[in-house]
């Protein structure tokens, strides 16, 4: 008997009509679930019209959980890995079901679909053809420590998952290490009724979110230090400096946009702080 194959399933992060035609098929003809969260992923099965068996898979599952699916498996049988949401083992439970197939030769085949990393990406307004991706920051020790000095020094956006609840303490902590203009977005609710993206500097995001403290999944993306002040000098440049420039820029007839990517260029500020002051104008 040849063996089943292991489906990664990506699925909706909050929105059912992002599940594609070929996952919902997928989840109609395998024998198995392995489900982060059972009860999401039932909610998730019944839109769709599946009716397989589902097993949870977690970070606390029984240590045994892997290898029984493993030998279902082996035993012909096809299995679809479900995450809470989005795309399986970014940030999520699974690896070790993935590994174990590998090391068994069992077939594994992505059915890519949603991410929470590049839905943020495609919105923040941040380069996105390079970029790194820590996951979720510890909330202390010397591993956070290490992290935050990643995010600072990182050429590249950096995109990470935070619990809401710590939303403001890690921009805080950035604002800190990184300076207070370094550019950022906080994506919360993606795809969902109350879905936000928020830009600014890292202290704007973090005074506001003080005073309107975060619910819901959150993703923070944090512009690369290459598009950042090289010299104290032009990180000391102030509001009233950058508008003298930014008013020479529009008489001389260019658009608002282009004031705001010369202004980026000439003196080493954010490209969205540079285009919030044209703006005032």
């Amino acid at each position: 008997m040849s063996a089943g194959t292991l489906y990664v399933v990506a699925t909706p992060l909050g929105n059912l009509g992002d599940l594609s035609e070929r996952a919902a098929a997928v989840l109609r003809q395998v024998d198995l679930v392995a489900a982060e969260d059972t009860r999401r992923s039932r909610i998730l099965l019944e839109h769709v019209g599946a009716h397989p068996r589902v097993l949870s898979l977690h970070a606390h599952s029984p240590a045994g959980r892997v290898d029984e699916i493993a030998d279902l498996l082996l035993g012909g049988k096809n299995v679809a890995l479900l995450s809470d949401a989005g795309t399986p083992l970014v940030s999520d439970p699974g690896l070790q079901l993935v590994r174990r197939a590998r090391e068994l030769e069992i077939p594994v085949v992505a059915v890519p679909g949603p991410s929470a990393v590049t839905a943020a990406l495609s919105i923040a307004g941040f380069p996105a053809d390079r970029y790194t991706f820590l996951g979720f920051i510890p909330r202390s020790g010397r591993e956070r420590e290490q992290l935050l000095e990643a995010i600072v020094s990182s050429p590249w956006t950096v995109v990470v998952f935070e619990a809401a609840n710590r939303v403001v303490r890690l921009l805080e902590d950035l604002c800190a290490r990184a300076g207070a203009e370094r550019s950022a977005a906080v994506a919360r609710e993606l795809t969902k009724i109350h879905e936000e993206c928020r830009v600014g500097t890292l202290r704007e995001l973090a005074v506001y979110y003080g005073n309107n403290p975060p619910r819901g999944e959150v993703t923070v993306v944090i512009e690369g230090s290459a598009r950042q002040p090289e010299s104290k000098k032009r990180q000391a440049l102030d509001k009233d400096e950058i508008l003298g420039k930014a008013k020479t820029l529009l008489a001389q007839g260019l658009s608002r946009r282009d004031v705001a990517s010369k202004l980026s260029e000439e003196l080493g500020i954010s490209r969205n702080r540079a285009y919030r002051l044209v703006t005032e104008l």
